[in-house]
């Protein structure tokens, strides 16, 4: 899985875009609960990020579960309080922001504590409400310092390296930046949760381009959350406020967006028939609405081009299957000169 800890290649010359069906929803109330981010672990089991209610309040895990949407065991229980996001490096080990304790989090494959490190507070290194999470081409570890309004960077066991960010609404500023993610150039995307944009910068952190802005329009953001780039180099925000997820080329064009069409998952099925009440309601009730996405904060890509999307607040994973052609120059004809738009 993509999840930020490996890079997509250099995107294509073209690519023809042929849609997104809907492959399957994993999880349940109870299991899933408010889940915030998704790994693929090893034998193909799943690694979901779980919230509790609020900061504190105990519950916030990892669930390990399968394709056949069993619950098999869970890792980091009592440790932590309000995690925002996971990765996974190559060498397999978790690591999870937790804005509630103001730590990174690190945990083996086997689920056992692998160290944590973090300090609130202002000063360099210090980290304040930390979200996002990314690992550059070095595998240093980016992490978005929310209430700081700022990115730092850390070697893997917390030493901090540089940083760049400050708070405003200006290009290369922040107020209360969210996710990150790293193209296969090594160039950051940053989402700028209030001021409803995402912002790129080089490497060094030096400002390159922004698009989005206020609203609910195509391209526009409502508190954007969570950002992922796939191996075409294709930008996907989760715009967390219009529930939904919304589709960028690797150049900020507005493509498409996702709003949701999930079915009742296995371990849901099973739930819903063994209780009466809940079937008659079901029955009863009109079930379109429940297909949508509710306040997703995050979505992942895996290896063969799935898309996994945290549904919050329905507490399940959605999952959907890209379908993309990379074309070359021979296979298409040149940009015009003056575009206009044809549908097929």
């Amino acid at each position: 899985m993509t999840t930020s800890a490996t890079k997509p290649g250099s995107p294509p010359y073209a690519l023809l875009r042929a849609g997104f069906p809907f492959l399957a929803t994993l999880g349940m109330r109870r299991v899933t609960t408010y889940p915030m981010d998704i790994v693929m672990g090893d034998d193909d089991k799943l690694l979901v990020l779980c919230r509790a209610d609020g900061p504190g309040l105990g519950g916030s895990t990892i669930r390990r579960i399968n394709w056949e949407d069993e619950d098999l065991d869970t890792l980091g229980g009592g440790k932590l309080l309000w995690p925002v996001q996971m990765i996974r490096d190559a060498a397999g080990t978790l690591y999870v922001s937790d804005e509630g304790s103001h730590q990174i989090f690190k945990f083996n494959q086997d689920g056992t504590d692998a160290g944590d490190w973090g300090e609130e507070g202002s000063a360099a290194g210090q980290i304040n409400r930390p979200s996002g999470i990314a690992f550059d081409p070095d595998e240093n570890l980016l992490v978005v310092d929310t209430l700081n309004h700022r990115v730092q960077k850390f070697n893997k066991d917390g030493r901090y390296i540089s940083g760049f960010g400050t708070k405003g609404s200006g290009p290369g500023e922040f107020d209360m930046p969210w996710g990150i993610a790293v193209n296969g150039e090594g160039n950051i995307f940053v989402v700028d949760w209030h001021n409803d944009r995402v912002q790129k910068f080089n490497a060094d952190g030096e400002f390159i381009m922004e698009f989005g802005s206020s609203g609910s329009g195509d391209g526009e953001f409502n508190r954007p959350a969570g950002i992922e780039i796939d191996h075409h180099g294709d930008i996907y925000v989760a715009d967390r406020g219009n529930n939904r997820v919304q589709q960028f080329a690797p150049d900020g064009r507005y493509v498409d967006k996702f709003i949701g069409d999930a079915t009742l998952s296995k371990s849901g099925e099973n739930y819903v028939r063994s209780n009466q009440t809940v079937l008659r309601n079901r029955e009863m009730a009109n079930t379109e609405q429940s297909k949508r996405f509710r306040g997703p904060a995050v979505l992942r890509f895996d290896d063969e081009g799935r898309m996994y999307v945290p549904d919050f607040g329905s507490h399940r994973i959605q999952v959907y299957k890209k379908q993309a052609y990379p074309l070359t120059p021979d296979d298409i004809a040149p940009v015009p000169n003056h575009p206009t738009l044809y549908t097929v």
